[in-house]
């Protein structure tokens, strides 16, 4: 059922999306702009515990900046499908930049206040410029194919994973020469460049709302939002992404207890780079695939595919067999998360895109958040192995109902 069509003499191919006329420009100005949040949450924490000597105080105040940040995204990108990028978006990155400096210039010498730091860290969070929904609905105006946007989708995502994985070591390489605050800045001034260019771009002005298509939606914001969380398949999009944030929140604590209790240590960061790798391999290989199925019926696949991953994962005898698996776990990521985009994408309007990736994007922060709280109560009590399985079971669980609404509505 999921076995891929014959591929067309012309196949579209990742080079077909970067040619699309100011795709290349607008990509890399949104990709500007993410690599700040790739390296604001390192410097940020290491930052806060230089200037207040406290792992607690940089502890809440990272708790702080990511619960607002992530809670609020689809608050955030409901002004972006109201008033459209080139409105909402430059005084939303002025105010996250200006915070961020604030924050830098407060924690560049030690002594300053965790109530400071705090009010600083939850407005800064409350400001996050949704740079990736925003990037999600101009691929959509840009490719308008189908089968072209799912290969710009997976092009997406791989980016973003490996801005992830460069951001950190940019902060490693900033702090051999100065404080980690200098970090902050950076992702300060990287949002504050990548904001305006992304809105310069020709194909914003694709996705402005008309002035009477603004004050409808003013207007009718509170039903049309309820509509928007009703939507069957947004909300399955939104289902598997927080398993796949779960899974990969429970990982990353998983991997330091299963490396320590096999003394390696120091293969932590080893086993997760090879996580993101996979991930990357996944995507693009997902991406370049014509496939037969449509993306309702693919959607909980790769989730189903991550949850097996994790279970054989916590039965591996050694660092170098872990290293294997998450490797192939990782291939099930970039797939999983770039077919729940899709979904939400075909499953809503044009005024309602941004909005409706914001979710997804919720969906799989707050599940990463969740599953490395849960994990943390559970990797004193069970063995590795077992927490490993119970870290699968949303997954899966997730899985199994999305595969049967599909079916059902088929």
């Amino acid at each position: 059922m999921l076995s891929p069509s014959p591929a067309p003499s012309r196949t579209p191919s990742y080079a077909t999306v970067l040619r699309t006329p100011h795709a290349s420009r607008t990509f890399g100005a949104a990709l500007l702009g993410r690599l700040s949040y790739g390296m604001v949450s390192l410097s940020l924490m290491l930052a806060v515990k230089d200037a207040t000597g406290s792992y607690s105080v940089a502890g809440a105040v990272m708790a702080l900046f990511g619960a607002t940040s992530v809670f609020l995204s689809p608050a955030r990108a409901a002004l972006i499908d109201r008033y459209g990028p080139r409105r909402a978006l430059p005084p939303m990155a002025g105010a996250y930049a200006a915070l961020l400096a604030a924050l830098a210039y407060v924690t560049w010498r030690p002594g300053a206040s965790p109530l400071l730091l705090g009010v600083l860290a939850v407005t800064a969070g409350a400001c996050t410029p949704p740079l990736g929904p925003v990037m999600r609905t101009l691929w959509s105006s840009l490719v308008p194919d189908r089968e072209l946007l799912q290969r710009a989708y997976s092009l997406d995502g791989v980016a973003e994973e490996l801005l992830f994985v460069t951001g950190p070591l940019l902060v490693g390489l900033v702090m051999r020469f100065t404080v980690p605050a200098a970090g902050v800045a950076i992702s300060a001034a990287l949002v504050l460049v990548g904001a305006p260019a992304l809105v310069s771009s020709p194909a914003v002005r694709r996705i402005g709302a008309p002035p009477s298509a603004k004050k409808a939606a003013a207007s009718q914001d509170t039903p049309r939002r309820q509509r928007l969380l009703g939507i069957a398949g947004l909300r399955h999009a939104a289902i598997v992404a927080a398993a796949v944030g779960l899974c990969l929140g429970a990982l990353d604590l998983l991997v330091v207890a299963f490396t320590e209790q096999h003394h390696r240590g120091a293969s932590v960061a080893w086993v997760l780079a090879a996580l993101s790798a996979g991930s990357a391999v996944g995507g693009l290989a997902y991406g370049a695939v014509s496939w037969r199925a449509s993306n309702r019926v693919r959607l909980p696949v790769p989730a189903a595919g991550l949850g097996v991953a994790m279970v054989v994962a916590g039965m591996s005898p050694d660092v170098y067999v872990l290293v294997a698996v998450v490797t192939a776990a990782g291939v099930f990521v970039a797939p999983a998360l770039t077919t729940a985009y899709l979904v939400a994408d075909e499953s809503v309007g044009a005024d309602s895109r941004t909005q409706a990736g914001a979710w997804v994007n919720t969906a799989v922060n707050a599940g990463s958040s969740a599953g490395t709280a849960a994990v943390g109560l559970l990797v004193d009590r069970l063995p590795p192995a077992v927490c490993f399985a119970v870290a699968a079971v949303p997954a899966l669980l997730c899985a199994a109902a999305v595969a049967r609404g599909a079916i059902s509505r088929s």
